[in-house]
């Protein structure tokens, strides 16, 4: 067996905390929840796939795993976050951001090329993020929006899969139930 990396703490925690202020006000889409709810479930899959599979930076995953939404979706600057986490976090939440300037149809192409140039770590996130997000649609979606959704997610899963083996599996899992509940 190949020996597991252990992740810091301290450097959760210090990642949980910014998060839980850059979003504070923010909900859980369709639940009602905070949204530190999905960034918790994110990271909890991180941590499962680190104690299971060897990584060179686990606290990179973690800390990328809990600040993935900060620059895309809350008022964090990438230098506030340079400033607290270091330019490889920034780097790997950047590229786990999707860039609005960029036409809503290439968003993913161009997001998966960025994490592409990222360390592995950064890769699991992403892998992560869609395990979580593959929960029923939101009521307000359309058919189409469902299966557009469902076909991102497997293409994430063919350009990612191979950075871990378990989440690899994970989203497959999540990909197939997905389609057999709300794809018809």
């Amino acid at each position: 067996m190949n020996k597991v990396h252990n992740w810091l703490q301290e450097k959760y925690i210090c990642a949980y905390y910014f998060a839980a202020k850059a979003h504070r006000s923010q909900l859980y889409p369709g639940t009602g929840l905070p949204y530190l709810t999905h960034l918790s479930f994110v990271s909890m899959e991180i941590i499962a796939a680190l104690a299971l599979e060897e990584a060179v930076h686990p606290d990179l995953a973690v800390q990328c795993a809990l600040l993935h939404d900060v620059l895309e979706d809350t008022e964090v600057s990438k230098i506030k976050l340079e400033e607290e986490f270091g330019k490889e976090v920034t780097d790997g939440v950047d590229a786990l951001t999707k860039k609005k300037e960029i036409e809503e149809s290439k968003q993913l192409e161009d997001s998966i090329d960025r994490i592409r140039d990222q360390p592995f770590e950064v890769w699991i996130v992403k892998l992560a993020d869609r395990i979580s997000n593959l929960q029923p649609p939101p009521f307000d979606w359309t058919r189409a929006k469902t299966k557009a959704y469902w076909e991102s997610s497997k293409e994430i899963h063919k350009t990612l899969k191979d950075s871990s083996p378990y989440l690899g599996e994970r989203l497959l899992k999540k990909i197939d139930h997905y389609s057999a509940n709300y794809i018809k």
